[in-house]
């Protein structure tokens, strides 16, 4: 214990937060305490509330901790590659590469988050996520407007609703796949790689311009190797809907 009040604050606050995280993912939030995150990481309930003030302000570390990573993440996709499919492609890319390596982060991300600061009511913590949140709708709505200024995407976009669609779509068919992965191989005969390219196909048609689509989706097949994969995966996933 001597050599633990030496180290610097942030290094015992870490040691928490890495702790309840572990907690978190294996039982829920709900169902961990601040008994189980002390007993975890290796201190005392008491020395516990020094370092934070309550379950709350540990998630919100979290939290932000999520959000800093998916920035990286989609930043790292934008200045990689310039052609707007390309880039559409490494962005996908990233979140599935995101939600692979952080699971939980990746489900903390899609959760409600504080955008009320007029009182005092509010972690730091809160704030600073929805900062760097705001960042990353930046980040999502350059990629639109280059795109849409270089001829790839339809130009009758209306940024923000657009935003959050192609956010909520994306997120939402990496979730699926990563939570029925089983369900998709047996019903559809997909794997999870395939499931996931058929849908990141569907929501780039749906922002692609029209006459560009075509010209697009061969460049794309050639780059990736693929062959009739995507007729392949379509016949699977209309079967599986009852569809012709």
């Amino acid at each position: 214990m001597a050599r633990r009040k030496k180290e610097p604050r942030s290094v015992h606050r870490e040691n928490i937060v890495s702790a309840a995280s572990v907690l978190f993912m294996e039982k829920g939030i709900a169902a961990t305490s601040m008994d189980d995150i002390a007993k975890a990481a290796g201190y005392s309930k008491a020395t516990l509330y020094v370092y934070f003030e309550n379950k709350e302000e540990i998630v919100g570390i979290l939290v932000l901790n999520s959000m800093k990573k998916l920035y990286d993440h989609i930043s790292a996709a934008l200045v990689q590659q310039e052609a707007t499919k390309a880039r559409y492609d490494l962005i996908c890319r990233g979140l599935v590469q995101y939600q692979e390596e952080f699971p939980f982060y990746f489900r903390m991300v899609l959760d409600k988050i504080n955008i009320d600061f007029e009182n005092n009511d509010y972690l730091p913590e809160e704030k600073e996520t929805y900062r760097i949140g705001e960042e990353i709708n930046e980040k999502i709505k350059y990629f639109l407007r280059s795109g849409m200024e270089k001829g790839d995407l339809r130009d009758n976009l209306e940024i923000m609703p657009a935003i959050f669609n192609f956010w909520g779509m994306l997120s939402g068919i990496i979730q699926l796949a990563a939570n029925k992965e089983e369900y998709i191989r047996k019903s559809m005969g997909l794997s999870k790689k395939q499931f996931l390219e058929y849908g990141f196909s569907l929501v780039y048609a749906s922002i692609v311009r029209r006459d560009a689509c075509e010209e697009q989706k061969i460049n794309v097949d050639a780059v990736s190797g693929a062959t009739n994969s995507s007729i392949v995966i379509k016949k699977a996933v209309d079967h599986a809907l009852g569809g012709d």
